[in-house]
């Protein structure tokens, strides 16, 4: 089964290693970084779906690295866990102002650390299981397959990772660049009328289904999923 992205920012590699076991014997993935100034480096690429971070990060500390991806738009909505010795009110007041979802308090058994992790992905809405469902489509993240209507579909790898992205954001609008960071990732130099050519072979390979119309340009805006809403007029 497909599981959510966890990157776990811990500069003490004992407890970093015990992350990964208990991550992995999930089923998540997991990435890992010993500082924040790692993590803003891997925070370039594909986004995960939580974050695991610990309090006192030497050089900038994960009180400080939470409040600046909260000021920025493209990391702003990924759910963290605070992960610290620091028990008492005052801190986990001051945690939660800078952005912290929640807080586990060092030490924490694994069953705990899963059963926060799973309602804070809940609450989220990131995925933790194998398809997105649209209507009639079906993206299955285990098998790396879509089909629509029962009928499995061939996709190229861009327009995969295009549709996962679309399906897991519905009915928003995202501008050219911002698709760009999210779906080809920061790090990565490209064109936004690379975005263009994508969405085009998206909608010629959804369009035996009826479903092309599902992806909508937003005029002057950019491009919006929405497959509950195919006459819209500002549909192109």
């Amino acid at each position: 089964m497909s599981k959510a992205t966890i990157l776990v920012i811990e500069d003490e590699a004992e407890i970093r290693d015990m992350l990964r076991f208990s991550l992995e014997r999930a089923e998540y993935t997991v990435q890992e970084a010993e500082t924040a100034e790692i993590a803003l480096e891997k925070l370039q690429g594909k986004l995960p779906d939580l974050l695991l971070v610990d309090w006192m990060l030497p050089g900038i500390s994960g009180v400080e690295l939470i409040r600046r991806l909260r000021k920025d738009e493209l990391t702003a909505a990924i759910p963290a866990i605070m992960l610290t010795a620091r028990g008492e009110e005052t801190d986990k007041l001051k945690g939660f102002d800078s952005g912290v979802d929640d807080f586990l308090t060092k030490p924490f058994s694994p069953k705990e650390l899963m059963a926060r992790i799973k309602a804070l992905l809940r609450r989220s809405g990131a995925q933790d299981s194998e398809q997105l469902i649209a209507g009639i489509m079906t993206l299955d993240l285990g098998q790396h397959q879509l089909s629509i209507n029962g009928e499995n579909v061939e996709i190229g790898p861009t327009e995969y990772r295009l549709l996962e992205f679309f399906l897991k954001k519905q009915n928003r609008v995202y501008s050219r660049e911002q698709l760009l960071d999210r779906v080809w990732g920061r790090n990565v130099y490209v064109e936004e009328r690379t975005v263009d050519v994508h969405i085009l072979r998206l909608r010629k390979l959804l369009t035996p289904f009826g479903c092309d119309g599902w992806v909508k340009t937003v005029r002057g805006a950019g491009y919006r999923f929405s497959p509950d809403d195919v006459t819209s007029k500002d549909s192109a």
